[in-house]
Order: structure tokens, then C-alpha cells, then sequence
């Protein structure tokens, strides 16, 4: 029972996404199809028996060896790394001329503060600070897009028809004809006021990410002119990185709070019909 025990321990830990990769390694396919090719040749059977054997032999022992699964893992770090460059052309590419802009002279910004530090400090490897300009740059992608779209969604927003629904629906629970009527039209008023609040909530968003966006920038900005004047590489140590790493980390959080509680209501306004209270992206 401990050997069986055993060998089921070893059979989970035998992680099939190293197989399927095994499988279609063009050295796997090559050599199965030269089998073939031998069994047709000497019409026997026997190249496809050693065919058998040695594809059973290579399924075992290829997927478990420390190299090829670290190969693996390299090929599908740069696979999602390829992925994430693509979409994140494709946003920028969405973005208005203006947007692109700011974009693209940032991303100048980032590639030019790491040429002058190895410019000017003959180092040749980035310190681990300024290599987080790359995600940062990113961030500010990311959150350009986030601003763009809560904008938009401001801006589609009807605040009147809400209010004019809102007075609407006070007026029925105090005429409601009998207990059931009421509660029904009780709970429109209070989703009507939660909604209210959230465009609140969305315009503190807005402000918040429009301030989130400037400090990254501005960031950027005072990156490049230090670096001009650095006296000494550890210069970079005492720059806090890590503040601003912080900021975007929490605005990011409030954002999706934020995000949660807008998709709820408009899932709300869209079961009950109240169209003229969705964003128009939203009813389109």
C-alpha cells in the first residue's frame, strides 16, 4: 500500500502541460512520422512497435527533466510577455491622438532616463528601481484607459432622469395601495439613491486617477532632470520609488471597488428596463 501510495503521489505531481508540450515538439513529430515512413517502406510492422516503445520511453522521461520544463516555462513567460506587448498596442491604438501623445512622449521619457544612466554612470546593468519604469509606464497605461472610459461614462450619465425617478418613486411608496406595492417601490428608491451616490463615487474616481496620471508624469519628468545632475549611481537608492509604486497600487484598489458597486446598479437599471439611466456604451 506505501509503494502505491507512492507512485500515486509521483503521478500527481506530473504535470500534463509539460506533455502536451512534449507532444509537439517538432523532434517528437519527426521522428514518428520517419517510423511511419519505414513501416510503409518495408511494409512490417515492427518500425511502428519501436515506434510505440520509443514514444512511451520519450513521454516519460522528456516532460520530467528539469531543462525542458524550465524550457517550457521560458517559452510561455515570453509568450504572455509577446501577448501583453500586442494588447497593449492595441489600447494604445484605441486611444484619441491626444491620448497617444501623452503615451508615447511618457515611453520617451522612460527610454531616455535609462540611456542617460548608463550614459552618465558607465554602468551597464539598470539598478532594480529604474527597471520598474517599465511597469510604470504600464500602469500609466493603464489607468489613462480606466480615466478615458469613466469619463465617457460620466459624461453618457442622464442625472436628471434619475433624480426625476427618484421623486417618482418617493411619491409611490407614499401612495402605495397596500404593504407588497410599497416595499417594491421602497426598494426602487434606495437602489435610485445608491445610484446617485455612485456618480459621486465615479466623479471622486475620475479626480483621483486624473491626479494619479499627473504624479507619474511628473515623476517621469523629475527622473529625467536628476539623472542630468546625478553625482553618484546610489543617488537612485534614495529616490522613493516605492511611494509612488504605493499610490498607483492603491488607487488601482479603489478603482475596482468603484467598478463593483457602478456594475452592479447598471446590471440593476438594465433587469428593471431603466435604459435612460445606463451609460449609452452600455445600452448600445
Amino acid at each position: 500500500m506505501a509503494d502505491l501510495a507512492k507512485y500515486q503521489q509521483e503521478f500527481d505531481k506530473f504535470n500534463t502541460k509539460y506533455v502536451r508540450e512534449a507532444v509537439k515538439e517538432p523532434v517528437n513529430f519527426w521522428g514518428l512520422a520517419g517510423f511511419a515512413v519505414a513501416a510503409a517502406y518495408t511494409q512490417s510492422i515492427i518500425p511502428l512497435i519501436i515506434a510505440l516503445l520509443c514514444e512511451l520511453a520519450y513521454m516519460f522521461i522528456v516532460p520530467n527533466l528539469p531543462t525542458y520544463r524550465q524550457l517550457v516555462n521560458k517559452r510561455e513567460k515570453k509568450r504572455l510577455r509577446d501577448l501583453n506587448v500586442s494588447n497593449r498596442k492595441k489600447l494604445i491604438n484605441s486611444f484619441t491622438p491626444r491620448e497617444r501623445e501623452a503615451v508615447l512622449y511618457l515611453e520617451l521619457q522612460k527610454n531616455k532616463i535609462q540611456e542617460n544612466y548608463h550614459k552618465f554612470t558607465g554602468v551597464k546593468e539598470l539598478p532594480a528601481n529604474l527597471r520598474t519604469l517599465n511597469q510604470r509606464w504600464e500602469d500609466f497605461v493603464d489607468l489613462l484607459d480606466v480615466y478615458r472610459r469613466r469619463k465617457q461614462h460620466l459624461k453618457s450619465i442622464n442625472r436628471q432622469a434619475v433624480h426625476n425617478q427618484l421623486s417618482q418613486a418617493f411619491r409611490a411608496v407614499e401612495t402605495a395601495a397596500d404593504e407588497k406595492t410599497r416595499r417594491v417601490q421602497q426598494t426602487n428608491v434606495e437602489i435610485l439613491k445608491r445610484r446617485l451616490g455612485s456618480f459621486d463615487e465615479l466623479e471622486r474616481s475620475v479626480k483621483l486617477v486624473e491626479g494619479q496620471l499627473q504624479s507619474i508624469e511628473n515623476f517621469f519628468g523629475y527622473l529625467n532632470d536628476e539623472i542630468v545632475t546625478m553625482s553618484t549611481p546610489e543617488k537612485f537608492s534614495l529616490l522613493d520609488f516605492e511611494q509612488l509604486s504605493d499610490s498607483i497600487a492603491m488607487t488601482k484598489q479603489m478603482l475596482d471597488a468603484t467598478s463593483d458597486s457602478v456594475g452592479a446598479l447598471d446590471s440593476y437599471n438594465r433587469e428593471m428596463g431603466n435604459y435612460e439611466l445606463l451609460p449609452n456604451s452600455s445600452h448600445s
